[in-house]
C-alpha cells in the first residue's frame, strides 16, 4: 500500500482530523513525517519524541474505543514554502456523548519534503477555565 502524498498542509490537516475521527492508526501515521524528530503532546500528557512513541500513543488512544469528533475553528496560519504552522481551536466531542466539552487549543506543524506535506508536530492543550480567569483568580503571565 502506497502512502498518500499531501499537496498542501491543509490537505494533510484534513486527513489528520479524518484519521482521528475514524480511529484509523494506519491513516494517522501516513500523515506523520518519517523523521524521528517528530513531536506530539496530547492534552495534559508528557511530550513524546520520535515516530515510535507517537505511533504507540495513537495506538493506545484508538484501542481505548473512545471515538472523537473534532471540528476546528479560528485557524491562525504561518507558512512559507517548506513549513506551515496552524494554530486552531479544537471543538471536541465524543461520539454518542451530548455533553459540551471546553475547547482545546492545538498547534499543528507541517513540513514539505520529497513525499509532500507531512506533520512534524501536534500539540493540544485545554483552554483555561474562562470563569476562573474572568474572576481574576488565575495568573496573568504564563511565561
Amino acid at each position: 500500500m502506497s502512502k498518500p502524498i499531501f499537496t498542501s498542509a491543509a490537505e494533510a490537516e484534513a486527513a489528520f482530523y479524518d484519521a482521528l475521527a475514524r480511529a484509523d492508526l494506519d491513516s494517522m501515521m501516513a500523515i506523520w513525517s518519517e523523521d524521528d524528530e517528530v513531536v506530539c503532546v496530547h492534552p495534559d500528557a508528557p511530550r513524546l519524541i520520535g515516530l515510535a512513541a507517537v505511533r504507540e500513543s495513537w495506538r493506545q488512544i484508538f484501542a481505548s474505543g473512545m471515538r472523537l469528533q473534532v471540528h476546528t475553528s479560528h485557524c491562525v496560519a504561518c507558512a512559507n514554502t517548506l513549513l506551515t504552522v496552524h494554530n486552531v481551536i479544537e471543538h471536541v466531542a465524543m461520539k454518542d456523548d451530548d455533553q459540551l466539552h471546553p475547547p482545546m487549543v492545538a498547534t499543528n506543524v507541517y513540513a514539505r519534503g520529497a513525499s509532500g506535506w507531512k506533520m512534524v508536530m501536534h500539540q493540544a492543550s485545554p483552554t483555561p477555565d474562562v470563569q476562573r480567569t474572568a474572576n481574576g483568580d488565575a495568573p496573568r503571565v504564563v511565561h
